[in-house]
């Protein structure tokens, strides 16, 4: 049986809830959607909503981000870095860093007893195997998946799915607007129905705006399978959360 929104909500009786985070599949499905994801929003929005103790954000590792890590472990997430490598494509440098293994493992045996809940968020079925066995195992909160088009092999678990790009407003990386409270942030009441109703209005010229850069997306979630834009996808994580610093600093 699923845990109700309170129960994920109470520290009192429980360890806490645990967020596995796939970046490279998140970064690619607010980047489709065609708008900047907020990664210190996001931390803050597991935590107030889910009482999301410790977020796991599994990425690949590349020389000269130091600084990229270094941000988003000041936003509290727990690292895990996976050594990419480097292959051509007619003669075209790609960069592969695949972290699905990395991610099944800390959800399903490292970190497996230390939480109550998991909060697995990515779209992408390969992860469909740790869904079902965390769902067996009454240990499954939600899933949340960056838009729409997410695996069908999730279609048994549709009571856990909770769509990120319907919670544009609330997690949406803004450069000039005052960042909502910590106490705030990810709670009921506090504008995420709102926020999800007008997404919803606007789902349909969504959807006709996206058909017309459909070509040219497709050739940036290719690597939702992790086959190659791991680079593409890190940088463009580096560049904003440098700004997101910026913005709260």
């Amino acid at each position: 049986m699923k845990s109700t929104k309170s129960e994920a909500r109470n520290p009192k009786n429980t360890k806490g809830n645990y967020a596995f985070i796939d970046s490279q599949n998140l970064n690619l499905g607010v980047k489709a959607s065609g708008w900047k994801f907020d990664f210190a929003k996001f931390r803050l929005y597991l935590t107030n909503k889910y009482n999301v103790q410790k977020a796991y954000l599994f990425i690949g590792q590349l020389a000269g981000n130091e600084s990229l890590y270094d941000s988003l472990q000041d936003m509290g997430y727990h690292l895990i870095l996976k050594p990419t490598t480097e292959y051509r494509v007619d003669g075209k440098i790609m960069v592969k860093g695949n972290v699905d293994a990395e991610l099944v493992l800390y959800a399903a045996a490292k970190a497996y007893d230390n939480y109550d809940k998991a909060v697995l968020v990515s779209g992408d079925g390969d992860f469909m195997c740790l869904a079902d066995y965390l769902s067996e195992k009454n240990k499954l909160l939600n899933i949340m998946v960056p838009n729409k088009k997410y695996s069908k092999l999730f279609k048994r678990h549709m009571a856990y799915i909770v769509r990120v790009d319907l919670l544009k407003n609330s997690l949406e990386y803004k450069k000039d607007q005052r960042r909502r409270s910590v106490e705030t942030l990810g709670l009921s009441g506090h504008g995420d129905k709102a926020s999800i109703a007008q997404n919803n209005e606007k789902s349909n010229l969504d959807d006709q705006r996206n058909k017309k850069d459909q070509t040219r997306r497709s050739v940036e979630t290719l690597g939702l399978s992790g086959n190659g834009d791991t680079g593409i996808i890190i940088q463009d994580i580096a560049k904003n959360t440098k700004k997101q610093g910026k913005g709260n600093s």
